[in-house]
C-alpha cells in the first residue's frame, strides 16, 4: 500500500513539475540499465520500491509488539490501495494535475 501511494504521489509530482520529473528520472538512471529510454518511469518505480522496503523495516520496528485486529488492518490496507489506485487512474490523475498547473 505504501509503495502504491508513493508511486501515485510521485507520478502526480512529475506531471506537475518539470524539475521534479528530471530529478526522478536522474534517480532511475543511477542504477537501472536503459532508464534513458523509459524516462522518469524508472525513477518512479525506484522511489516506490524504496518506500515499500523502508516501510517494512519501519512498520516492523513500530508494530512488532502490538496486537492489531485483522479487521482494522484489512480496512486500512484496502482504503490505502483504493486511494492509490484512484490517484493513478488517468481521469483522476489528469484532473488533479491540470488543477495544480492551473490549466
Amino acid at each position: 500500500m505504501i509503495g502504491l501511494l508513493t508511486l501515485a504521489v510521485v507520478n502526480l509530482a512529475t506531471d506537475i513539475s518539470d524539475a521534479v520529473k528530471n530529478s526522478v528520472h536522474d534517480i532511475g538512471k543511477l542504477w537501472m540499465p536503459g532508464a534513458e529510454g523509459i524516462g522518469p518511469y524508472s525513477g518512479k518505480e525506484t522511489l516506490a520500491l524504496v518506500a515499500w522496503l523502508l516501510s517494512w523495516g519501519i512498520l516492523h520496528f513500530i508494530l512488532r509488539r502490538k496486537e492489531w485486529s485483522n479487521k482494522k488492518v484489512i480496512v486500512i490496507f484496502l482504503l490505502g490501495i483504493a486511494v492509490g489506485t484512484t490517484l493513478i487512474w488517468p481521469p483522476v490523475f489528469n484532473g488533479i494535475a491540470h488543477a495544480f498547473k492551473g490549466i
